[in-house]
C-alpha cells in the first residue's frame, strides 16, 4: 500500500511564509522514500481542498501549518480548516503534526477521541524568532532555523520509519541543543533561550506514541 503525505502551506503573512518555506524542504525527503505528496500551498490551503483530500485519499501523514488556537488550525487567510467538534473525524487513522499555536491543547485530544492515530503539536503558542532582513528569504535566516529545523527533523524522522515517540525525541533533542548553545555562549541571547525553552515545554503529542508510517 502506497504511503501518502498531505501538508498545508498557507503563505499570506510573514509567519506562514516562513513555515511554508521550511516545511517545504520535507517534500523531497518524503518523495525519495516513495511517498505521494499532496502539497496544498498558498490559496490551495483551504478547508475544501483539505477535506476533499482527507476523504478521497486518506493520507497516512498530515502536517498542518498555519495560525490556530486551542480548537482549530487555519489555512489560507486564516480560514479554519480543521476544527474540534466539526471535522476532526477526518483525521481518523492518521499521524498528524500541527505547526500551529495551541491546537495540541483541545484539538489534539479531540482528534484522538475521533480516531486519529496520533496528534503532535503545541499546547500553547508556538513561537519562533526571525531576522527582518531575511523575511523574503526564510531559508537563509539562521535565527528562524533554530526553531523551524526541528519541525523538519520530526517529519523526516517519521518518513524514515521511526515512531512518533522516537521522532519527537529527536526533535526535542535538537531544540535542547540549540537552547544550550545560546545559553552557554559568551553573551547569552536571553530571547532565544526563553523561546526555545518555551517551545520545548509546549511540544506535546497525543495518541499512539509507537505508531509508525
Amino acid at each position: 500500500m502506497s504511503k501518502t503525505y498531505l501538508l498545508t502551506r498557507p503563505e499570506h503573512d510573514d509567519t506562514t511564509y516562513y513555515l511554508s518555506n521550511w516545511i517545504g524542504l520535507t517534500i523531497k525527503s518524503a518523495e525519495d522514500k516513495g511517498f505521494k505528496v499532496f502539497d496544498l500551498r498558498g490559496k490551495r490551503a483551504s478547508r475544501t481542498e483539505v477535506e476533499n483530500i482527507l476523504r478521497e485519499f486518506s493520507p497516512n501523514l498530515v502536517v498542518l501549518n498555519g495560525h490556530g488556537d486551542s480548537g482549530m488550525v487555519t489555512g489560507h487567510d486564516n480560514q479554519p480548516i480543521i476544527e474540534a467538534g466539526k471535522n476532526e473525524s477526518l483525521l481518523k487513522s492518521k499521524i498528524v503534526y500541527a505547526i500551529s499555536c495551541k491546537s495540541g491543547h483541545i484539538l489534539g485530544p479531540r482528534s484522538i477521541e475521533a480516531g486519529a492515530t496520533s496528534y503532535t503539536g503545541y499546547d500553547d503558542d508556538f513561537i519562533f524568532l526571525f531576522e527582518p532582513t531575511n523575511v523574503s528569504r526564510p531559508l537563509q535566516d539562521d535565527t528562524a532555523k533554530q526553531f523551524l529545523e526541528t519541525s523538519n527533523l520530526f517529519v523526516n524522522s517519521l518518513v524514515k520509519g521511526n515512531s512518533v515517540q522516537e521522532s519527537q525525541g529527536k526533535a526535542k533533542e535538537m531544540l535542547r541543543g540549540s537552547l544550550v548553545k545560546f545559553l552557554n555562549s559568551d553573551k547569552p541571547d536571553t530571547d532565544m533561550v526563553r523561546y526555545l525553552w518555551w517551545d520545548l515545554r509546549h511540544f506535546v503529542s497525543h495518541g499512539d506514541q509507537d505508531a509508525k508510517l
